[in-house]
């Protein structure tokens, strides 16, 4: 359809049948790729909508079409929309400092606004837009009073530009669900897996914490979950959820101390045990603020918006999404360990580290791993190229230390973006 009318939704048809036209921005993102591989695994049709300067390597030899526009261009997003029966709005501008601050507005909610009316325009069946949980009040959450879909937020608690503006781009989203447009809105929790090129600030800590340059943890709670269960959930949200609502995609409240001392029985490595004062977390960042964001014009190491983050307890129950959507995500230490296993396998941690691992995952059958072997949470391997398809290829690689093949599975250098 391309009238611009706003198409209904009855919930009876299927929409991710094989061959149907699928959207994806933000495609080459942590959670876009995820979503990717799940899709094509249905034999969807997959546009990947990306920044322009070509795909990331995150889409290296997946069947895919591939769009360049930036959120910002209005036009440009309108034709990479049209014909699409669903679009998956996942890209936003991610991060916990920027030079400049409007560009969190500029993306986050401009670029929201943009992909609607695309959507409107091409009279696509269905919108899922990929919001946040830092847009939901964890006042005096712990992990026996976890926060849901209804808890809101104090303006105060809305730390930083990129929640403040996923809050306001949330508004929109359901300001044009009242006004007939059929979105529905997913808050992904902490998500780890595979494939975490950037690093997100959760990848990041896992990160860290292999290279031996995590000195301690602090009093804080997560909610950790597999990427590709996030995917899962966008998928189910599409088919199954109900337009205007949102659905937390979640997976298992620990403290950071547990995360840490799962990666450590994943990894066979030391965990550190000393805990970090959250004065001590907050000053820090108030300092690396100031000093590297402020004067020299550079990401803070400890940037603030993610200390003040670090020690609030976000802990969270996706109750709504597994009975509404029948959600469900594999346990968070087995997460963990497919994320420890890819940053490793992608070179990603420090040689004298690696070489320290007595890793769980050494005796598994080379090949048997699912997330390695490119296969999705919804079964099945990525297809090969189709008529009309740009198939996205990149340089083939070998993992970083030859000595850990055997251990690791001897397969391709999983491929990231610096």
């Amino acid at each position: 359809m391309s009238n611009g009318a706003i198409a209904g939704r009855d919930g009876a048809t299927p929409l991710l049948v094989p061959g149907a036209p699928v959207v994806v921005t933000g495609a080459d993102g942590f959670i876009g790729s995820a979503l990717v591989r799940n899709l094509l695994a249905r034999g969807v049709d997959v546009t990947a909508m990306v920044e322009p300067g070509g795909p990331a390597p995150t889409l290296e030899g997946l069947d895919v079409r591939v769009a360049e526009a930036d959120l910002r261009d209005a036009a440009a997003v309108r034709r990479a929309v049209d014909g699409a029966r669903v679009v998956f709005h996942v890209a936003a501008l991610y991060r916990f400092w920027a030079p400049d601050p409007a560009a969190f507005y500029d993306v986050n909610v401009g670029g929201t606004r943009a992909v609607l009316e695309a959507a409107r325009q091409a009279g696509c069946e269905r919108v899922v837009y990929t919001s946040t949980v830092g847009t939901i009040g964890v006042h005096g959450a712990r992990r026996d009073r976890p926060a849901d879909e209804t808890s809101y937020p104090t303006v105060d608690h809305l730390f930083g530009a990129y929640k403040q503006s996923k809050y306001v781009a949330e508004h929109e989203v359901l300001r044009a669900a009242a006004e007939g447009a059929p979105v529905v809105l997913v808050q992904p929790t902490t998500p780890v897996g595979p494939r975490d090129a950037g690093p997100t600030p959760t990848g990041r800590t896992v990160l860290d914490f292999l290279d031996g340059r995590l000195p301690g943890t602090v009093d804080t709670t997560l909610n950790i979950v597999a990427v590709d269960d996030v995917a899962e959930g966008h998928v189910l949200a599409a088919e199954r959820g109900r337009t205007g609502r949102s659905y937390i995609l979640g997976g298992e409240n620990l403290s950071m101390a547990e995360v840490v001392a799962h990666l450590a029985a994943a990894t066979g490595l030391p965990r550190p045990t000393w805990r970090v004062p959250r004065s001590l977390a907050v000053a820090a960042g108030r300092v690396s603020e100031l000093v590297e964001g402020r004067l020299l014009g550079r990401a803070p190491r400890v940037p603030l918006e993610g200390a003040l983050m670090a020690t609030t307890h976000m802990a969270f129950d996706d109750g709504r999404a597994r009975a509404e959507l029948g959600y469900r995500s594999r346990p968070a230490p087995d997460a963990l360990a497919e994320a420890a296993r890819w940053f490793v396998e992608a070179g990603r941690v420090r040689p004298e580290r690696v070489a320290a691992m007595r890793p769980a995952w050494a005796d598994a059958p080379v090949g048997d791993d699912a997330t390695l072997s490119g296969t999705t949470s919804a079964g099945g391997a990525a297809p090969v190229s189709r008529a009309g398809h740009v198939r996205v290829t990149g340089r083939p690689g070998t993992l970083a230390w030859n000595r850990h093949r055997q251990a690791f599975g001897a397969g391709e250098e999983q491929p990231w973006r610096s």
